[in-house]
């Protein structure tokens, strides 16, 4: 009894090893070329799903139940997997492996090409690689540099179109404008749009600040850094506002 009972579970591994073998070639033959043999992918399904050439009503419906529920398998992997690869890429944001984190993400949002956090994400980490590649002059460093700031640009910009009030893409395409990329007044409007969002949003001030200040619009610079004096009441802030305030006036009258 043991003998059969053992031969019986063997028996039934090697079937369902057949089964998977079998299913994933009709992945491979439908991924792997434009025109797949047709016949051969329906044998295989129909070895699969014990679905044959359905002929009444009845085995109809059967069919179309079974290959349902395939479908609806498979979508659920894949909305599986990219979470998965949205969870793995935020660890290794937050051990600041920036490289892998990308990586990650950009694997993300092929599952999920909607989601505008994953693009928030992605330029975050592609910003932080350009800086990275600042160290490391005569290697092609710059170019490198360049496209990662491209696809940090272009990553932040989709997910302001997904959600164009969405405040953490606002910030950090316009961080991006201002340090980086030396295109201040392209940032003004989308601070200024995020500060009508988020009132007390000290950082983009500062940012803000800085934008007026690079455009040479002094005065409107200065009236960034009293609405940061008037908004907190951190004093590293406040300091930092009052140094920045007193560096802009100086400039000002410098030009009168």
């Amino acid at each position: 009894m043991m003998c059969n009972k053992r031969g019986s579970v063997y028996y039934g591994a090697a079937v369902l090893a057949v089964r998977t073998v079998l299913f994933a070639a009709a992945v491979l033959v439908l991924l792997s070329s434009c025109r797949p043999n047709v016949n051969y992918i329906k044998r295989v399904q129909s070895l699969e799903e014990g679905v044959g050439n359905p002929q009444t009503e009845a085995e109809i419906e059967d069919a179309i139940q079974k290959y349902q529920r395939r479908v609806e398998d498979i979508m659920a992997a894949d909305n599986q997997i990219g979470i998965w690869y949205k969870i793995l890429g935020v660890r290794y944001l937050d051990n600041r492996m920036y490289d892998k984190a990308l990586e990650a993400f950009k694997n993300a949002v092929k599952y999920h090409p909607d989601n505008q956090n994953l693009y928030y994400y992605i330029g975050l980490c592609a910003g932080y690689m350009a800086n990275a590649e600042l160290d490391f002059p005569g290697t092609g460093a710059e170019k490198r540099r360049n496209t990662y700031l491209a696809l940090a640009e272009s990553a932040y910009l989709r997910a302001l179109e997904l959600e164009p009030r969405y405040v953490r893409s606002l910030y950090g395409l316009s961080v991006l404008y201002v340090f980086e990329m030396n295109k201040s007044a392209q940032a003004i409007p989308l601070l200024e749009r995020l500060l009508t969002i988020d009132t007390k949003h000290t950082d983009a001030m500062f940012v803000l600040a800085r934008a007026y200040y690079m455009s040479y619009d002094y005065e409107a610079a200065s009236t960034m850094y009293d609405r940061i004096l008037k908004s907190t009441k951190n004093e590293a802030k406040r300091a930092e506002a009052e140094a920045n305030k007193k560096a802009v006036l100086d400039a000002l009258y410098a030009g009168k």
